[in-house]
């Protein structure tokens, strides 16, 4: 999330101070347990959750069926415990059939998205919070204009803020080639009468082509991509080349209907000009069977009475009895995440954590780093990424609940932004998210509590004054 100039953010950060806490939800440990308990085995959690592959909602015995499934991958009692954790919350609507697909770094991930537009026969939808106007988002353009002439649907909208430095030109060109243009929230009341909020913003990332391939992630369409991370770089000279480390999800099947809905919910929901078309319903969802990943599509918006992927998160870490590997760009999440982590770790689950080294954002930095102890007092190991800016946004947890997405772990992704992230279950997926994990562990340093003490008086400093301030970031 590339930050916004200081006047902009100050009318943000001032705005948001009454709103932001109105979404967080509190940690019920009592009746947590029971709950849980009660649908923790196959045919109650069949029950319990909602599940569709490409034909439509499965029956109960299929339910059960794709349950146990999921389990002949391996750790048959963790998987059950995290599914029983994330029923109890209800809205467990899981697809079936998808396919997912880890794409690492700006390079993989537009070559694959642009591809996918290039085949484009009936719509593009495309919602990111950044689309600035650098090289690869004037690419973007090009390619979008071509296809809009060969007949294509296109409807673009982004994020006002999260746009603000992005001249007014490179989005009026876009409609001139018959491109549909929306922001979201415009920073003027007087752009769209009846549209503006200030403190809410639009951070989803969401791409998707005829209705049946999809990219969803924390990437933007932002010139901080145009290289690889070089995860493994070292050395002054890497500065100048070195990208931003992050990831987006391919998704094809059945999930893909989910996200493009969202996109034109948050069309419909802006009042946005133009009619984007909902799904052909004579075709199957997704374009049908992609392959054998189960996904959940999770999204959020401070409209919600409940965050839903904070509930998620703290859900799955508090049934956790293994692992926790958490990778987080923005981390300031309060006294219940960092209970929840702290628990688990006593409890002997092994919890990792992989943050920046480095910010666009430094307050928010110095906000996670000011949770640093009591962290490494409980016994959570943790590691900043080094050589690049961190902007990844995953967890894997007990090996079998991994997740991609769009939402930090801080105030504005709890309770002032739209965001969206994606679950899949079963162990083959978190077997490439541990593997991208290890990755990135071996490209970040450890920080110990003998070395955390040794920290210089100013370095503590800004940690307190992040940690007072934390509610606005």
């Amino acid at each position: 999330m590339t930050r916004v100039p200081c006047l902009t953010l100050l009318l943000l950060l001032c705005a948001a101070l009454a709103g932001c806490a109105g979404t967080r939800v509190a940690r019920d440990e009592t009746t947590a347990a029971s709950r849980m308990a009660s649908v923790a085995d196959e045919r109650s959690l069949a029950a319990a959750v909602s599940v569709a592959d490409a034909d439509g909602q499965l029956t109960h015995r299929e339910r059960v069926a794709a349950i146990r499934k999921l389990g002949d991958e391996g750790r048959q009692t963790l998987l059950e415990r995290q599914l029983a954790a994330l029923a109890t919350f209800g809205e467990l609507q899981l697809h079936e059939g998808t396919r997912g697909e880890l794409l690492v770094d700006g390079p993989a991930t537009f070559a694959a998205m642009f591809d996918a537009i290039a085949r484009a026969r009936r719509t593009i939808l495309l919602e990111s919070y950044i689309i600035d106007d650098a090289e690869v988002s004037q690419a973007l353009a090009r390619l979008l204009a071509a296809k809009r002439a060969e007949g294509v649907l296109v409807a673009v909208i982004y994020d006002d803020i999260g746009s603000v430095t992005t001249p007014d030109g490179y989005f009026d060109a876009l409609r001139r080639s018959g491109v549909m243009v929306c922001a979201f929230n415009p920073v003027s009341p007087l752009e769209r009468p009846g549209y503006w909020d200030i403190t809410h913003r639009d951070h989803r990332k969401i791409l998707v082509v005829d209705d049946r391939i999809a990219f969803t992630g924390g990437i933007n369409i932002s010139g901080v991509y145009a290289s690889g991370s070089l995860r493994f770089g070292r050395g002054p000279h890497f500065e100048r080349e070195v990208g931003w480390r992050d990831t987006q999800l391919q998704l094809q099947g059945p999930a893909v209907e989910a996200l493009a809905v969202l996109v034109r919910q948050t069309w419909l929901a802006q009042g946005c000009e133009g009619e984007v078309p909902g799904f052909d319903p004579d075709q199957p969802a997704g374009g049908g069977r992609a392959g054998d990943d189960v996904a959940w599509v999770i999204a959020s918006s401070p409209d919600d009475e409940r965050n839903r992927i904070y509930a998620m998160l703290l859900a799955a870490i508090d049934a956790s009895l293994a692992s926790i590997h958490l990778t987080m760009a923005y981390f300031a999440p309060g006294e219940d995440m960092i209970a929840a982590l702290s628990d688990a770790a006593r409890r002997g689950v092994q919890v990792q954590l992989i943050l920046p080294s480095r910010s666009d954002f430094r307050p928010v930095l110095y906000a996670g780093r000011s949770y640093y102890q009591r962290l490494l007092e409980a016994g959570v190991d943790i590691h900043e990424f080094e050589h690049a800016v961190l902007h990844a946004k995953t967890a894997v947890i007990d090996g079998v609940i991994s997740t991609v997405g769009s939402s930090n772990m801080d105030w504005r992704s709890f309770g002032g932004n739209n965001e969206v992230n994606v679950v899949v279950l079963g162990r083959d997926f978190a077997r490439q998210m541990e593997a991208m994990f290890q990755d990135d562990l071996a490209a970040s340093r450890r920080i110990t509590p003998e070395a955390w003490q040794e920290r210089p008086l100013p370095e503590r400093m800004l940690e307190l004054l992040a940690r007072l301030f934390e509610p606005l970031w």
